[in-house]
């Protein structure tokens, strides 16, 4: 039986490591690559830490219900034992499998406050990145099907009336 459980528990991780998703600015979705974006300058104004709260969609709760299900219907010695054991163990995973799900999907983030050329001011929450964000650094703001993440924007070549971007060698 213990066997059985521990495959169980073991599943139950591996569904609940496969909902966990990043939202970091330096990681694109498959989704959205191959996809136009629009590109706004600005620059920042601010940037403060803020935690993402973890996320609760149910995988966490249900495979640990499961699991305790299983463990807890192991313990007794009788059927009204393993019954009551079940239940018991059912609701304890599942309070803890939804707990791992909540920390698990927690993420420190930033939140980036930046004023657009036209003198508007946005707010926007990622997940900390590569780069270190400072105030007074000019940024792009890409936005791509509803989804915005600050960048640090591109050198420009002084002088040019395009405002193309440096040449790298």
């Amino acid at each position: 039986m213990i066997s059985r459980t521990s495959t169980l528990l073991s599943l139950a991780l591996a569904a609940l490591l496969a909902a966990c998703s990043t939202t970091s600015p330096d990681v694109i979705k498959r989704e959205d690559a191959n996809r136009m974006s629009s590109v706004v300058d600005a620059t920042v104004l601010s940037v403060r830490p803020v935690t993402v709260e973890g996320q609760q969609s149910g995988i966490g709760g249900t495979a640990g219900g499961v699991v305790g299900a299983i463990a807890g219907g192991s313990l007794g010695s009788g059927r009204r034992d393993n019954a009551v054991g079940s239940v018991l163990g059912a609701v304890a995973g599942a309070v803890v499998g939804n707990a791992i799900e909540r920390s698990t999907t927690r993420e420190e983030a930033v939140e980036v406050l930046v004023q657009l050329r036209n003198g508007e001011r946005r707010a926007i929450v990622q997940a900390k990145g590569s780069e270190d964000l400072r105030a007074g650094d000019p940024v792009i703001i890409v936005t791509t099907g509803g989804k915005a993440r600050v960048t640090r924007a591109p050198a420009v070549v002084p002088g040019t009336a395009t405002g193309a971007p440096a040449q790298r060698s």
